[in-house]
């Protein structure tokens, strides 16, 4: 078939071919980054924590007053939720994954440094602290009950020890020489040792953006049983005991000291669905979008080109009474609506590009694979051909003796 009638009666309809193809173009753009965020979001409510989810929850504990026996008052607790049957272990901390909320603390090399190397979610638990959690101890050891301190929330004294995740390890020493190096809390002078890596511990914070992104997996245990007034008790149960042995654990901290406000008592599993609320939201909300986008856009064309058959119907019938085939008019209109794709899936490839970059800049994103927008393009050109091949149908089924007397 040759193109120069076909792009002879585009420039005729030069308007609608553009808006069409500003239209293909535009949609190209948002749904290559759409799906992008899309598949971000979703592979980020799946990382793990490298936790026991399905076994652990948490318990939300705050003492009324002040209390000067803290320590003493924490550690009967404990007691009270080692002690349950169906109960595997407990700790107390300051803060856990999947909370969107913790501490945080910059990590140097050297004592004299100005700035620090990196930044680290800081948790807090004793030598029960990783069986509780179910971490994997890649090299070294856990806390010994000698090295473990009580801590209140205004206490500076720096740890004796510490425990650091492989991220974290691979980050301040990149040669693989993290364990019995010492490192720098940002505000001590005196250097702490590492004594032992977990395999994966991630941070609270969990966004896409800001300090999700910026801390991942980095994060550092020091020893330290937590005995402050707004604390979180850790426990991991028996598998298939989840909701009994819960139960039981919030009734033996209230038969220990009524003197508390006991708040969030909730597995691992539902924190995780509560902190990933808005990304599945945000994923749903954009699939929805790319869904009109994609409808319109081919309502668009279906129009169009439905407008140029009824425009052209004495042609049609002129070329099928000189023996064009309901082929030939069908490849006709297709040919015209490929040409008018691919220059808006060319637009749209530098737009999806463009947006992209502006995120990268404006929102801290990620870089948008050129995979998408291949994909984007191979999209936008094949719902361009399905939307056309209706009004071509129409088309080639025009009578040619009814075509060429006008009617």
């Amino acid at each position: 078939m040759e193109l120069r009638p076909i792009l002879s009666a585009m420039r005729r309809n030069k308007v609608g071919a553009i808006l069409i193809a500003v239209q293909m173009a535009i949609t190209l753009a948002i749904l290559c980054n759409g799906l992008f965020i899309i598949e971000q979001r979703i592979a980020l409510s799946k990382r793990p924590t490298g936790t026991d989810e399905a076994n652990i929850f948490s318990i939300t504990n705050q003492w009324m007053g002040e209390p000067a026996d803290l320590p003493a008052r924490v550690q009967a607790d404990l007691a009270a939720l080692r002690s349950l049957p169906g109960i595997v272990d407990a700790y107390v901390t300051n803060a856990y994954p999947l909370t969107n909320a913790g501490w945080s603390e910059g990590l140097k090399l050297h004592p004299d440094q100005k700035g620090a190397t990196t930044a680290t979610a800081l948790y807090f638990a004793d030598e029960h602290g990783l069986p509780t959690l179910g971490l994997k101890l890649i090299a070294g050891r856990n806390f010994s009950a000698t090295e473990v301190a009580d801590r209140r929330l205004n206490d500076l004294t720096p740890p004796p020890v510490v425990i650091i995740t492989r991220q974290l390890a691979d980050k301040l020493f990149p040669r693989g020489d993290a364990l019995g190096q010492s490192i720098y809390l940002q505000f001590q002078k005196a250097g702490v040792p590492v004594i032992g890596i977990v395999d994966q511990l991630q941070a609270p914070w969990v966004s896409a953006s800001g300090w999700g992104s910026k801390f991942s997996d980095n994060s550092m245990i020091e020893p330290f049983r937590f005995a402050g007034q707004y604390s979180h008790y850790m426990v991991r149960a028996r598998p298939g005991q989840m909701t009994a042995v819960m139960h039981a654990a919030e009734k033996a901290l209230i038969d220990v000291s009524r003197a508390r406000v006991l708040g969030k008592v909730r597995p691992l599993t539902d924190a995780r669905t509560e902190v990933y609320r808005d990304d599945r939201g945000l994923a749903i909300i954009l699939g929805v979008v790319c869904a009109a986008l994609l409808a319109v856009t081919a309502f668009g064309i279906v129009g169009l080109t439905s407008y140029w058959v009824a425009q052209r119907r004495r042609q049609i019938g002129v070329r099928r009474a000189l023996g064009a085939t309901r082929k030939a008019i069908i490849r006709y209109f297709q040919t015209e609506n490929f040409l008018i794709a691919a220059a808006g899936a060319a637009m749209g490839v530098a737009m999806a590009v463009s947006l992209n970059l502006w995120m990268v800049s404006s929102f801290e994103m990620e870089r948008l694979h050129t995979g998408y927008a291949f994909v984007g393009a191979i999209v936008v050109l094949l719902l361009g051909q399905a939307a056309a091949f209706w009004p071509a149908l129409r088309a080639a089924s025009v009578p040619p003796a009814l075509a060429t007397r006008g009617v």
